[in-house]
């Protein structure tokens, strides 16, 4: 199995991928916004998509979308092809297009919609929180791509504020001010440690010094 950065040699795949998702789609009975094997294509063409092949057969793909003018980045469109459902290759596909995304978009705050829960377990364990509507991309290109989900009109009834599915967002600037508070506190307990060990050595001296005294005091009696 290989997991990749898609190029333009890939187009093949296009009308598959799509395919592959719409068919889930139907089998889960749950709202997926439809692709275009062109737009799959212009994923591909510039480096926003990974895909997953097992030699030549397509096994999984996931692209990139850039709103805001990069200041939010969604991981989309993940399928993986129902004979390698189950083996963990969402997980890997999904950790390796957030990582091109980090990448790509050291900055941008990566999100994604689902409502499946398989997802979200390796969203939250990427590092995503869950957040509403409000505090992803105000984007009205992004929420467009939503009028072909079946669940569009809870959408619309909810002025965008909600919907099935669930919104995650992994913010690097929170992240990174959570591992710099988790060092910190490390750093503390080290300097602690190194402050305290002196203490307790010489406290461990004295007493060794005493119970020699007391020895030598005895023998000279």
């Amino acid at each position: 199995m290989e997991i990749i950065i898609a190029n333009k040699s890939h187009a093949g795949y296009a009308q598959y991928i799509c395919d592959t998702i719409a068919e889930s789609a139907k089998v889960r009975g749950t709202g997926i916004a439809k692709r275009t094997p062109e737009y799959v294509i212009t994923k591909m063409e510039n480096g926003n998509a990974v895909i997953a092949l097992d030699g030549e057969k397509f096994a999984g793909f996931c692209y990139i979308e850039a709103w805001g003018h990069g200041k939010f980045v969604a991981n989309s469109g993940l399928i993986v092809h129902p004979d390698y459902r189950g083996s963990g290759l969402a997980r890997q596909i999904k950790e390796a297009i957030f990582n091109h995304s980090r990448a790509k978009y050291p900055d941008a705050k990566v999100f994604g919609i689902t409502t499946g829960l398989a997802v979200m377990k390796i969203n939250s364990d990427l590092g995503y929180r869950p957040v509403t509507f409000s505090e992803l991309t105000d984007d009205p290109t992004f929420w467009k791509g939503c009028q072909t989900c079946r669940n569009y009109d809870i959408l619309q009834r909810t002025e965008q504020k909600m919907c099935l599915c669930t919104g995650m967002l992994y913010d690097p600037e929170k992240e990174e001010k959570k591992k710099q508070e988790i060092e910190d506190k490390i750093n503390q307990r080290v300097r602690e440690k190194e402050e305290v060990n002196p203490k307790a050595f010489t406290r461990l001296k004295s007493i060794k010094e005493h119970l020699f005294l007391k020895k030598d005091k005895k023998k000279e009696e």
